[in-house]
Formats: structure tokens, sequence, C-alpha cells
């Protein structure tokens, strides 16, 4: 080995070092968890950047996380399906941003009393730019709301004026018009009032593909049965439901684009005659505000049996 290849080597390592350090050293980082340790926070707010609990679409973010920090290294978050404070490795990355239970986060502010944390969307090591990072959790903490404030984190997560005002605003620009609606916080709901009708609402909840509870009422599915129907089909489309419940078919599925248009008329005539007539149908609503929104329905029919 020569002395250049040596030199370099040596150049390489101490390189390595020196990003490790700045990685991993507390002293180096803006915040530090050590002050907060032991304390026990639950999450009171999440909101995007303009301050609402929703975004356009009808999502909404909503507060629901217990975290304790027990070491530098280690995030305590509580487990609604275990009932107990889980522990999770709080690991370092790089400026203010951290990563614990499989999510990351940018920490914005820490105190005895409260905590923000921004959640982001890494992709590869990019964060990514879009509303997926663009949210803020507030946390308080658990002695802060009842000894200070003299409240309940329930309370405190209620939605606020300013989110009550934009469902309303929303809901009026989605309901002048038949193809436009947004995701329902309380999607459609389909009341049987004969016996020869029954529906099941399909849930698409997916750990392994992390589909959160949230895809239930974002993209909501129905599977709906009609017995004694005029013969046997199976049709499967998109339909809005507007605020009066009144169903209108978008796209079809399962078929040719050719037969497309055919198909679609079919399964309005279905609508009109079956569903409508042998079904309550509630609209989606969001903060007790009826609007339009967009589901997805399977309708099968069963004929009448021959003699």
């Amino acid at each position: 080995m020569t002395k250049k290849t040596i030199q370099l080597f040596l150049l390489a390592i101490v390189l390595c070092a020196c990003t490790r350090t700045k990685s991993t050293d507390a002293s180096l980082r803006d915040f530090t968890f050590a002050p907060v340790k032991g304390i026990r926070y639950q999450e009171v707010k999440r909101r995007f950047s303009d301050n609402i609990s929703f975004n356009k679409d009808g999502f909404m973010q909503e507060p629901s996380w217990i975290i304790e920090v027990a070491a530098e290294d280690t995030m305590m978050a509580w487990s609604p399906q275990k009932q107990v404070m889980q522990k999770f490795y709080l690991q370092y990355d790089h400026g203010n941003v951290y990563n614990f239970a499989e999510e990351f986060f940018k920490v914005k502010h820490i105190s005895k009393d409260s905590l923000i944390f921004q959640r982001i969307q890494v992709d590869g090591k990019v964060i990514a730019a879009d509303i997926r990072s663009d949210v803020n959790m507030t946390f308080y903490a658990q002695s802060y709301i009842k000894s200070k404030l003299k409240t309940t984190a329930e309370e405190l997560q209620k939605p606020t004026k300013a989110d009550t005002l934009f469902i309303k605003k929303r809901a009026a620009e989605v309901n002048v018009n038949s193809d436009s609606a947004f995701a329902a916080r309380i999607p459609v709901q389909f009341i049987p009032i004969s016996k020869i009708v029954a529906v099941e609402k399909i849930s698409t909840v997916d750990k392994l593909s992390k589909r959160t509870a949230a895809y239930d009422y974002m993209y909501p599915q129905y599977r709906i049965l009609i017995n004694r129907a005029y013969k046997d089909f199976a049709y499967q489309c998109s339909a809005i439901v507007d605020s009066k419940g009144t169903i209108r078919v978008q796209n079809v599925y399962g078929v040719l684009p050719e037969d497309a248009e055919p198909r679609k008329k079919v399964i309005q005539g279905v609508a009109d005659i079956y569903v409508r007539n042998l079904f309550n149908v509630i609209p989606g609503s969001t903060l007790k505000i009826a609007h339009n929104s967009e589901i997805t329905l399977s309708i099968i029919g069963k004929a009448i049996p021959k003699p």
C-alpha cells in the first residue's frame, strides 16, 4: 500500500467519524429530549399549515397519540389495541428530524408543558414536499391539561370554529355541482326499508399496506344485495351521493370502454328503481353538514326463483 493510499484511507476514516459524530451527538442538535424525560403528553390537535384540521379532500388529521420520553433514544407511545405504553427506538436522523413507531417527525418545539412535531413523509432520504409533510402535531403534558388548563384532552381535541367554517364553505362549493364531492367524515348510510335487500360496508384497512382507518371514510365501499330482482346481475361502479341522498353513477368497472355508457345507464336505473326505493339513503356529512361525497358500489341482484 503506497503512502498516498494510506493517507487517503486515514482521511476517509476521519470524515466518516466526523459525519457519524454530527448525526448522533445530542449536543449538536437544536433539541434534545432529556429535559422532558418522564413527562406524559397527550396530542390535543393535529392541523395542516393553514391551521385547519381538514384538507380540501375531506381528510381529517385526528389527534390521538399519547407519548412519553423514556430515554434519549427511547419513546413510549400508547397502544389502543394492547392498552399499554409501548417502547420504540427513538432514532435521531438529521437536523431536527427523528424517527419512532415507523414515522418521521421534525421537532419544532419542546417544553415541559408542550411539544410540537411536524409529521413528515420521507421518500428514500428526501422529505416529501407535499401535503403528506404538511401537518403539525401539538401535545400538552397531561398535568398541564388538568392543573393549568383545567379541562380534558377530549375537549381540546374537538374541531374548532375555523374547521366548521371551512367545511361549510367546501360543502357549499361541491353541493352546487353534481360531479364534485369530498370525503365525508361520516360516510353515506344505506338503511334497508325492505326485507329483500341487505347492505354491507366493506373495510379496506390493511396494516401491511399501511392502509389506515382513514381509508374507510375517504374511500367508502358498499356491497348491496337485492333479492327478487328482475334478473341476476352484478355491477360495480363509483357514484356521487348528493346532500339529499340522490345517487348519480359516475364510472363503471369491469366492462370494455365501448360498453361503459350503456352499462352506466343500466346501473343508474337500478340505483333509481331499487336502491332509492328499498333503502333510506342518508348522505355523507362532516361536522353534521351534509354534502356530496363519492362512494364505490357493488350491486348484486338475485332473480325471483322460478317455480
